[in-house]
């Protein structure tokens, strides 16, 4: 099994920064893609960042210049790098490997608010 592991959620107020780290259990090479979602309280789950194992990056438009996504394939950890916040970013963010368009793992989600 794989297991991942997310931290550094927390309270920031508007316009402030958060680093998300994803520690995965396994090489983060051997994955398709790593992703990060998001998921405020009543609302849907959805995408927010990913990166290929060749490095590309895609966001959805809300978050673009503001968040990144990185990788150290010799940490097997993935990061989100969160700056600018505003409130309409406070969500549980998840962590997720995409091994194949079948298989894919999911951590347990961290705590992201951001406070006017």
């Amino acid at each position: 099994q794989v297991q991942l592991v997310e931290s550094g959620g927390g309270l920031v107020q508007t316009g402030g920064s958060l680093r998300l780290s994803c520690a995965a259990s396994a090489s983060i090479s051997s994955f398709l893609t790593m992703n990060w979602y998001r998921q405020a309280p009543g609302k849907q789950r959805e995408a927010v960042a990913t990166i290929t194992s060749g490095g590309s990056t895609n966001y959805r438009d809300s978050v673009k210049g503001r968040f990144t996504i990185s990788r150290d394939n010799a940490k097997n950890t993935v990061y989100l790098q969160m700056n600018s916040l505003k409130p309409e970013d406070t969500a549980v963010y998840y962590c997720n490997a995409r091994q194949d368009i079948v298989n894919h793992y999911w951590g347990q989600g961290t705590q992201v608010t951001v406070s006017s």
